[in-house]
């Protein structure tokens, strides 16, 4: 007995350890903590040195900001260990808040320090970079309430496709495209009450819902179903993955879409007629399934894609990300419909520039190869933090026409 005792003893020592290892975060979380440590006492610390002197409780009171403000992750980690789903008030009242100050920060702590050191060559370093701060704080807070107000907003733009090859069926055909909704319980109903209702009014042939249908959780189907998922239009509705379908859980959020009355497409196709012409929707996977393993089954392959399509059918393809579209316009598919960019949340339209610009060789707007065309839908609402400006949530509506060559344009 007492061997066994002792035995059992060391077994459960043993598990305990095994246990242990197990709990301990991975080199790469350490890793990732450990800079972001660094990044926030660096921003803290520049912002206290600031302002600590003129705030009530002064540097105590900075450190309490800093903790309040960064508690939020460390919850958001710990809902995420323990397979709880965030719910509306956490990502409304916690999350939220976090997005906002981890925005906010490093503007304030650079436009400080260079108003610091601007400062240091008239003898007043403290003081330039303390104006510098605050006038940076009450710019983001004047910029992000005209960026609140323009999340609100919804427009409906309407289009106008044209080729010279389109079948005679297709000529009329009405595409009814939403993108990166990002639905969750904490996502306006009313803004989806208004999107729903700018696509009904649309009466479609056909709707197109180009990725990024939920905000990061599988069970977020269920707020994007109780919204919209009962638009219909004669065609039918076809969806593809989007990053943040793929972060969720791609394959129970795919379980989940395939419940609702829509036709999930992934390097897949659709063959569908029309006035006595057949024509075929490919929707591809999402660049982010590549790094979601073989179990996810969302990577994207254009060949397979069209693998289906009869040689000299007309294409429409749905690609989340536009980066795939070269690959889909060497295929010479007439027409491809991404998204993805929210165009940056930020963007002068008139100068064909935005925020994503810089980083994107498509970013927004039409763009023409030879005689393919590709459209980037800014987004039907918002990510993260609820800000739009120039760009506002937008619902499209892209009617086909035969025409001497192939164009694209507002109508």
């Amino acid at each position: 007995m007492r061997h066994n005792t002792e035995a059992g003893s060391r077994g459960r020592t043993r598990g305990t350890a095994r246990g242990a290892r197990k709990a301990q975060p991975a080199p790469s979380s350490r890793r990732f903590f450990g800079l972001f440590a660094l990044w926030l006492a660096t921003c803290w610390g520049i912002v206290g040195a600031l302002l600590a002197p003129i705030v009530p409780g002064g540097w105590p009171a900075v450190l309490l900001a800093a903790v309040l403000s960064t508690l939020p992750l460390f919850a958001l980690v710990g809902e995420c260990r323990a397979g709880r789903y965030p719910g509306r008030l956490f990502r409304l009242l916690v999350m939220r808040p976090f997005w906002y100050v981890q925005l906010l920060l490093p503007l304030a702590a650079a436009t400080g320090l260079s108003g610091a050191i601007a400062g240091a060559f008239f003898g007043w370093p403290v003081e330039a970079g303390r104006v510098a701060l605050l006038t940076m704080v009450t710019l983001f807070v004047v910029v992000m309430t005209f960026g609140w107000a323009g999340s609100r907003d919804l427009v409906v733009k309407r289009m106008l496709a044209t080729w010279p090859e389109l079948p005679p069926g297709l000529d009329g055909l009405r595409i009814v495209q939403i993108s990166d909704t990002h639905v969750g319980p904490h996502t306006s109903k009313a803004h989806l009450a208004r999107v729903a209702a700018a696509v009904r009014n649309a009466q479609a042939d056909l709707i197109a819902v180009t990725g990024d249908l939920v905000d990061d959780h599988a069970r977020d189907v269920d707020a994007y179903a109780a919204a919209l998922g009962r638009l219909e239009a004669p065609l039918g509705v076809f969806v593809v993955p989007g990053n943040h379908d793929v972060y969720a859980g791609w394959q129970e959020v795919r379980a989940r879409l395939e419940a609702l009355p829509v036709t999930v497409l992934v390097n897949s196709a659709a063959i569908l007629r029309r006035g006595g012409d057949h024509f075929a929707v490919v929707g591809t996977g999402d660049p982010a399934g590549r790094r979601g393993g073989k179990k996810e089954n969302a990577a994207p392959d254009v060949p397979a894609a069209l693998d289906s399509v009869p040689p000299g059918m007309f294409v429409i393809a749905l690609a989340h990300n536009p980066a795939l579209w070269p690959a889909l316009a060497r295929h010479r598919v007439p027409l491809t419909l991404s998204g993805h960019t929210h165009w940056g949340q930020f963007a002068l339209p008139t100068l064909g520039w935005s925020l994503a610009s810089p980083f994107l060789e498509h970013a927004m707007g039409i763009h023409r190869d030879g005689r393919s065309l590709l459209y980037i839908h800014p987004g039907t609402n918002f990510w993260g933090i609820p800000f739009r400006l120039g760009t506002p949530p937008e619902v499209a509506v892209i009617t086909l026409k035969q025409a001497p060559s192939p164009t694209m344009r507002r109508e």
